[in-house]
């Protein structure tokens, strides 16, 4: 069946959006198909769909996909979302910060299409820290396609070779436990209302293990953070403000110069286990 833009505008025209949750419904019908492309889904596969809203992905979900598993917050959507008939269809109304998806399946692919404002906690409550070496969540998922803000998108993309900006603690977070792509980008006309920012589908591929082999991740952790407290000072005094010894700090750096934005995560985790 072909539904055109105009079908999914008019059908979120009738729905009652609302501004405290970020509601910002996909209408655009070529990136709601490119979504089904991308994420890859077989008749074997389970889907958790994050923020199903008013079931435009839902419902080309609940066609290729053995089960999907819609977790949605706004009752209003809730009664939209029921209205789709598929036996392969299961429906939560809960908070995805709240939910436990290790107990809803035993492996999983995540769709989502969520509030841009809680972008950096919901990826935390999927992939747990980088010293979270067992999180239930991030081992109950194989892949994760994600429509967010077209600047998280790069900054979850991002190297050492990127903007300043980009480069920080969530692309660490991100990478750190997953191969991280930007497969597509998406205009603000795609979407009603029309958000006033760009927006990207991020792939994430869940690593069987992180990305480091390290003998202390909590410290990892504690080296990331101090790096990236204070942009403008160079990593030697973020460091030194974050608790760090200063003859430890002299022996880890080879430059005192350089800023945590122009380390690598492998540079990270050297510096880490240097600093022990």
């Amino acid at each position: 069946m072909i539904v055109s833009k105009m079908d999914y505008l008019n059908r979120a025209k009738r729905f009652r959006t609302k501004k405290r949750l970020g509601q910002n419904f996909l209408v655009d019908s070529a990136t709601l198909d490119a979504i089904i492309e991308l994420s890859g889904i077989t008749p074997d596969d389970t889907v958790v769909e994050i923020g199903a809203g008013a079931g435009f992905v839902t419902e080309k979900l609940v066609r290729c996909a053995k089960e999907v598993i819609a977790i949605e917050l706004d009752e209003e959507a809730v009664r939209e979302l029921e209205k789709i008939d598929a036996p392969n269809l299961r429906i939560i109304h809960a908070d995805i910060l709240k939910t436990d998806l290790s107990a809803l399946c035993g492996k999983c692919k995540v769709v989502a299409n969520i509030p841009y404002y809680i972008t950096s906690p919901i990826m935390a409550h999927l992939l747990g820290e980088v010293d979270d070496l067992a999180h239930k969540n991030r081992n109950a998922v194989s892949e994760i396609l994600m429509m967010v803000q077209e600047e998280v998108a790069q900054r979850m993309a991002a190297g050492p070779d990127s903007p300043n900006k980009q480069y920080g603690m969530l692309t660490i977070l991100s990478q750190f436990w997953a191969d991280v792509e930007i497969v597509r980008r998406v205009g603000s006309r795609c979407f009603y209302p029309s958000p006033k920012v760009n927006s990207a589908l991020v792939k994430l591929r869940i690593l069987d293990k992180p990305r480091l082999d390290l003998s202390d991740y909590k410290m990892f952790r504690r080296v990331v953070k101090a790096a990236f407290s204070q942009r403008r000072k160079t990593l030697k005094n973020c460091l030194y403000a974050g608790g760090f010894a200063k003859e430890k700090i002299a022996a880890a750096l080879n430059d005192d110069k350089v800023r945590g934005e122009k380390l690598s995560i492998q540079d990270f985790g050297a510096l880490s286990e240097a600093l022990r």
